[in-house]
């Protein structure tokens, strides 16, 4: 259950690591050191600074592979969250990639479990 715990927070922090991009890019869309810029910049900052820690935290406590095979995730993270913020559609093409790279994180998690049932 513990680890169950941390792999929540993983996703958690790799969904706050996607989120920094929507700052980017909003910032990205205001006037060059305007005070929106400076604040969705700061809060693309601000968003990458608790990435930084929480991942730290999160490779303490889960196997390095199992954290960077989930690093995938954050490409579906970008797909949705374009979706939802920005009005970017979906191709067909990008539901087929998330449902591999999900499908891949699931395969690769279930593999690393097994390998250290056996250990």
């Amino acid at each position: 259950m513990k680890r169950a715990k941390w792999f929540l927070l993983l996703h958690l922090i790799l969904g706050i690591y996607a989120t920094s991009s929507v700052f980017s890019k909003l910032a990205a869309q205001q006037s060059f050191l305007s005070m929106a810029f400076i604040l969705l910049y700061g809060a693309m900052m601000l968003a990458l600074v608790v990435y930084a820690f929480g991942w730290q935290q999160v490779i303490k406590h889960l196997p390095l592979t199992t954290a960077y095979a989930n690093k995938a995730v954050t490409v579906v993270w970008g797909i949705l969250l374009g979706f939802l913020i920005f009005g970017e559609g979906i191709t067909p093409r990008q539901a087929v990639g998330a449902v591999i790279i999900i499908a891949g994180i699931l395969l690769f998690v279930r593999a690393d479990q097994e390998g250290e049932e056996h250990k």
